[in-house]
């Protein structure tokens, strides 16, 4: 059985895969969809990229969510969350199909949203390694990767279909469906056994009943693992400068920069896309690799890709340069997940990759400052400002732990 396919032989993975799938869809067509609804309601850059910032609001409190799934499971974590995006989606559908719908109603509801969904991609990565094999788990985070990218491709262009032939109110009849679907789906997977605490004294146990123990434990393992500490930075810093410009400024940069409309829109973001599944099924044919050096690699030629994308001013030329940063940022992103997934023991992934959700706190704030600063300096300048700063930083950080993200013998680069 050739590298895509292994994973698919685990009967929960079988489910978690297209419940990931459906989810990641519904995902990017609503950030597509409200994002467009919001900047041609209101034709402000700065309410986009604030819209944009809502979706990551609960950053802040993804640890907990990671606190939340090593106590109850994760798979009954990820199918609650899912279940209240329905709800969530719902609400706006109703709006939508009756007319009442405005912006500030679209402002509440995502900042409601956001306190949840960013958890969404960490719990799904503690489940994946919760049910699979160890020496599966590099096809694994990589095929399950696949998600967000066929997603984002799929539900870029659907989206964009959709709200064009339609409006918004069918095309979140659409969305309720895939995220209800989401939710049967999550629910198939056969919920792993949790670790059984050791026996200990009582007052002992008592104390790790503790939530907020619980996160103290998650985020020391972090901050006293080399290794971990350096690609949440990495991770923080790709949310900060990188993905602001890919991410929420899409919607602006295609009515503004290239003057074209949702369909537009879905070329770009499919383009993002099409490179990430691109990356992402490559590494899982590939699967023993140095994870840290090709970390590295990927993340600097994604930075490289974003200084000549602020600059090009054609959609081709803008699409090539999208496929490679979205080809460069899969690589990058699947390597950070490996490396904490593999650091971290197994009763603390969920509080670890919590850990690394609250790193993507950068994202809504790269984009605040990239809404002021366009309005003063405009996309390219503000795109050039971003990519070198990151570059420079991302320099920095590799030259801090150069002991343990680029020597050959670091445990971050076992194959």
């Amino acid at each position: 059985m050739n590298g895509f396919a292994r994973p698919f032989r685990i009967r929960n993975y079988r489910f978690q895969w297209p419940a990931d799938l459906l989810t990641s869809w519904a995902f990017e067509m609503e950030v597509l969809v409200l994002g467009w609804y919001v900047l041609v309601e209101t034709g402000s850059v700065l309410l986009l990229t604030v819209l944009a910032s809502l979706n990551y609001v609960g950053t802040l409190i993804a640890p907990m969510f990671g606190v939340i799934g090593d106590r109850i499971g994760h798979r009954d974590l990820l199918a609650m969350m899912r279940a209240s995006y329905a709800v969530f989606a719902a609400t706006l559908m109703t709006l939508a199909l009756s007319g009442h719908l405005t912006p500030f109603y679209v402002m509440v509801i995502v900042t409601v949203m956001g306190l949840v969904r960013p958890s969404d991609l960490g719990v799904r990565g503690a489940l994946v390694a919760q049910i699979m094999p160890a020496d599966q788990l590099i096809g694994a985070i990589s095929i399950s990767r696949t998600t967000m990218d066929t997603a984002r491709i799929a539900g870029a262009l659907s989206g964009a279909g959709l709200f064009a032939a339609l409006g918004i109110g069918p095309t979140y009849v659409a969305i309720v469906v895939l995220y209800m679907a989401a939710t049967a789906l999550t629910l198939c997977v056969v919920a792993p056994a949790k670790p059984q605490p050791s026996s200990e004294g009582l007052a002992d146990r008592m104390l790790r009943r503790s939530p907020l123990r619980d996160l103290k434990e998650g985020i020391t393992c972090v901050w006293t693992t080399p290794q971990m500490r350096a690609v949440m930075w990495v991770a923080f810093l790709a949310n900060l400068t990188a993905y602001p410009l890919t991410h929420g400024l899409l919607p602006y940069i295609a009515r503004e920069i290239y003057l074209t409309n949702q369909t537009g829109l879905g070329y770009l973001s499919a383009s993002f896309a099409v490179g990430s599944l691109v990356g992402s099924m490559a590494l899982s044919q590939i699967g023993a690799v140095r994870v840290a050096r090709l970390m590295i690699g990927a993340t600097v030629v994604w930075y490289v890709t974003l200084l000549v994308f602020a600059q090009v001013n054609t959609m081709p030329a803008a699409m090539a340069c999208l496929m490679l940063a979205g080809f460069s940022q899969s690589l990058t992103m699947i390597s950070i997940a490996v490396m904490l997934m593999r650091a971290a023991s197994e009763h603390l992934r969920g509080r670890v990759m919590g850990v690394r959700m609250m790193v993507i706190y950068g994202l809504p704030l790269g984009l605040l400052a990239a809404g002021s600063l366009i309005d003063l300096f405009g996309f390219a300048l503000t795109g050039t400002i971003y990519a070198a700063c990151g570059l420079v930083l991302m320099l920095a950080i590799v030259l801090h732990w150069r002991e343990d993200l680029w020597h050959v013998h670091a445990p971050a680069n076992a194959r």
